[in-house]
C-alpha cells in the first residue's frame, strides 16, 4: 500500500515539469501575439511621425534633387542625385565663390509648362500631400543648379588673351568646366549688385546661365534670397558618390566692394528645370529613411 502511494506521488510529480513547459510556451505565445497587435497599432503612429520628421528634414536641412540635364557635366552628371543644404541660408550664410547652388528661377529661366493636368480633385489633393514630403515632383517645381561665379561687388567679364574669365582683374583657371569648353562663347561685363549672384554653369556650352539673361532686369544675375541651399554631395549612382568641393581658383580670390541694390522684376527667357529627388516614389529617399531612423530606438526602448 506505501508502495503504491508512493509510485503515485513519484508519477504526479514526473508530470509537473511537462505541464510547467507547456504553460511557459502558451504564455509566450500569447505574448507574442500581443506584440504583434501592440506592433500592428503603432504602425500608423510610426508612419505619422516618420513624415513630420521627413518634412522637417526637407524642409529646414537637408534635401536631395536629381540632376535632369547635362549643364553642370562633368562635375556632376545627368540622373546624378545631390544633396542639398538647406539649414544654413536660415542662419543668414550668404553663397561663396565656386559654390554649387540650387535656386528658384528667378522669372524667365524655364520655359512655361501649359500642359493642363487630367487628375480629379482627389488626386490632385494626394498628388499634392505626397510632393510635400518629397514622394512625387511639385506641379510648380521651378529650382535650377549652378556654379556661383560671382558675388555682390565681383566684376565678371569675358575674356583674357588665353580665353579665361576674370574677376576683379584676376583671371581665373577653371578647371572644373567641362572637356572641350572655353569659359565662354560670348563676351560680357558685368558687375554684380548687392543682394544677387552671378552663376554660370560647368558645361558651358550646354548652360543656360547668368550669360544668357543679361537684358533682364539685374544684368543677368540673380537674386539671393531664390537659393534653396548649396550643393555639398553626389549621393547617387554609389559609383559617382563625392563631395563637391568649392575651387581654390575662385575662392581664394579678394572679398569685392559692396554695390547697390537693383530691381528684381521677373522677365521671360527659357531654361531647364531641376526637379526633386521626388521623381519618383522612393522609400529610400533620405529624409524618409532619417524619419523611420528617429522613430524606432523610442519604439524600440518601450517595446523592452
Amino acid at each position: 500500500m506505501a508502495r503504491a502511494t508512493v509510485d503515485r506521488v513519484e508519477a504526479r510529480s514526473s508530470r509537473v515539469p511537462s505541464r510547467g513547459r507547456a504553460d511557459r510556451r502558451r504564455t509566450a505565445q500569447r505574448a507574442a501575439r500581443r506584440r504583434r497587435r501592440s506592433l500592428l497599432r503603432e504602425l500608423p503612429l510610426i508612419a505619422v511621425v516618420a513624415l513630420f520628421i521627413a518634412i522637417v528634414l526637407k524642409t529646414f536641412l537637408v534635401q536631395v534633387f536629381v540632376i535632369p540635364s547635362g549643364s553642370m557635366e562633368q562635375t556632376i552628371q545627368v540622373g546624378d542625385r545631390v544633396l542639398v543644404d538647406r539649414l544654413t541660408p536660415w542662419f543668414g550664410n550668404e553663397p561663396g565663390r565656386g559654390d554649387v547652388v540650387v535656386f528658384k528661377d528667378p522669372g524667365g529661366w524655364l520655359e512655361p509648362d501649359h500642359t493642363r493636368s487630367a487628375d480629379g480633385p482627389v488626386m490632385r489633393r494626394v498628388k499634392s500631400a505626397l510632393s510635400t514630403v518629397g514622394l512625387i515632383p511639385s506641379n510648380d517645381e521651378g529650382d535650377l543648379i549652378k556654379r556661383v561665379v560671382g558675388v555682390p561687388g565681383d566684376t565678371v567679364e569675358c575674356c583674357d588673351e588665353r580665353g579665361r574669365l576674370i574677376i576683379n582683374g584676376v583671371a581665373v583657371d577653371e578647371s572644373y568646366i567641362a572637356p572641350g569648353n572655353a569659359p565662354s562663347r560670348q563676351s560680357f561685363k558685368v558687375t554684380v549688385p548687392a543682394g544677387r549672384l552671378w552663376v554660370m554653369g560647368d558645361h558651358r556650352d550646354l548652360s543656360a546661365d547668368s550669360r544668357f539673361h543679361m537684358a533682364n532686369p539685374g544684368n543677368g544675375t540673380i537674386p539671393m534670397k531664390n537659393v534653396v541651399g548649396r550643393a555639398f554631395l553626389i549621393a547617387w549612382p554609389v559609383s559617382r558618390v563625392s563631395q563637391l568641393d568649392t575651387p581654390s581658383s575662385l575662392s581664394s580670390l579678394a572679398a569685392p566692394a559692396p554695390t547697390a541694390v537693383l530691381d528684381e522684376r521677373p522677365v521671360a527667357g527659357a531654361g531647364v528645370s531641376l526637379q526633386s529627388i521626388s521623381d519618383r516614389p522612393d522609400p529610400a529617399e533620405p529624409p524618409l529613411v532619417m524619419g523611420v531612423l528617429g522613430v524606432l530606438p523610442t519604439l524600440v526602448r518601450r517595446r523592452h
